[in-house]
C-alpha cells in the first residue's frame, strides 16, 4: 500500500468514526445520563437518513434538509419523551427494552407507509459535489472532507457545552451522582425532556449527514444501532470523551480490518471490544467499580 492509499484509507476511517462518534454520543448521553437503553436509536438514524432524502428532494436544498430534519427529530424527540420516555425512569431494563423496540415497529411502518421499500439517494450540495485529484486515477470526494470538518464542529460544540456551560454541568452532576444533584434542586424532569431530545437529534443529525454517500433503505439504522453501542461500550458508559476515543478506534479497526483481513473485517471490531474489556472492563474511560 503506498503512502497516498493510506492516506485515503486513514481519512476514511476517520470519517466514519466522527460518523459514528455523533450517532454515539445521542446514545451515551441517553443511556448514560436517563439511564434508558435505547434500542430504537438506530430507528432515529435511519429516519434521518430519509428526512433528509424527503426534505432535499421537496426544498431543493441539502441545508434546508439538514436544519429541517435536526429540527423534526428534536421536537419528536421531546414528545417522545413526555408520552413515553418518562415512564420508564428507574424501571428494569426489560421494560424499557420492550419500549424501545414497540417503537422501533412504529417508526418502521411510518417509514413504509410514507417512503415505501424502495432504495434512494440524496444528492450532495452542488459546491460539495467534486473531488479532489490525488493520482492519475485516485480521487477523493469533497463532501467527505465536508463530513469530517462538520463532525469536528458539532463535537467541539458538544465538548464545549458539557466541559464550559452549567448545563453540561447538570448533566455532569446527573451522570456523577443522580440522588445528590436532585437533592440539590436541580430540576431533571427538563434535563431528561432536552437529553433525550437531543440524542435522538445527534442520531438523525447522522443519518443526514451520510445519506449523500449511503442509500438510503429500510434497516439501515440496524447496524449503526450495534456499533454505537460498542461504541459506548468501549469508551465507557456516559463518557462523551469516551465515546469520542470509540468511535474512533472502530473507525480505524473497522476500515483497515478491510484493507489487511478482509477475512475477517466482519469480526474485527468484536475482536477490538474484547481486547479492551479484558484490560479495562467499564471501558477506556469508564469508572472502575469499588
Amino acid at each position: 500500500m503506498d503512502i497516498v492509499t493510506f492516506g485515503v484509507q486513514l481519512l476514511n476511517a476517520v470519517q466514519y468514526g466522527l460518523v459514528l462518534f455523533l450517532v454515539a454520543s445521542g446514545l451515551t448521553l441517553v443511556f448514560g445520563i436517563l439511564g434508558v437503553i435505547n434500542i430504537a436509536h438506530g430507528s432515529f438514524y435511519m429516519l434521518g437518513a430519509y428526512l433528509a432524502y424527503w426534505l432535499t428532494a421537496y426544498t431543493g436544498s441539502f441545508g434546508l434538509a439538514l436544519v429541517g430534519g435536526v429540527a423534526i427529530a428534536f421536537v419528536g424527540g421531546l414528545a417522545l419523551e413526555s408520552l413515553f420516555i418518562r415512564r420508564l425512569y428507574g424501571r428494569d431494563h426489560l421494560a424499557q427494552v420492550l419500549l424501545s423496540f414497540g417503537l422501533i415497529l412504529i417508526i418502521d411502518e411510518m417509514r413504509q407507509i410514507l417512503f415505501g421499500k424502495d432504495v434512494h439517494s440524496v444528492p450532495p450540495p452542488a459546491f460539495l459535489a467534486g473531488s479532489i485529484q490525488l493520482t492519475e486515477i485516485l480521487s477523493y470526494p469533497v463532501y467527505r472532507l465536508a463530513i469530517c470538518l462538520f463532525c469536528l464542529v458539532v463535537a467541539a460544540a458538544i465538548f464545549f457545552v458539557i466541559q464550559r456551560t452549567r448545563i453540561g454541568m447538570i448533566v455532569r452532576a446527573g451522570a456523577e451522582n443522580r440522588d445528590m444533584a436532585r437533592a440539590l434542586g436541580i430540576p431533571f424532569d427538563k434535563v431528561n425532556r432536552y437529553v433525550f431530545a437531543v440524542g435522538i437529534a445527534l442520531a438523525a443529525l447522522g443519518g443526514i449527514v451520510v445519506a449523500p454517500i449511503s442509500t438510503v433503505f429500510p434497516g439501515m439504522g440496524e447496524h449503526m444501532l450495534i456499533l454505537s453501542f460498542v461504541v459506548v461500550v468501549l469508551g465507557g458508559i456516559g463518557s462523551v470523551v469516551g465515546a469520542a476515543l470509540g468511535a474512533l478506534l472502530v473507525g480505524l479497526t473497522d476500515t483497515f480490518g478491510k484493507v489487511f483481513f478482509p477475512n475477517l473485517s466482519s469480526f474485527s471490531i468484536y475482536f477490538l471490544m474484547a481486547f479492551v474489556l479484558l484490560w479495562r472492563p467499564n471501558g477506556i474511560l469508564g469508572q472502575r467499580e469499588g
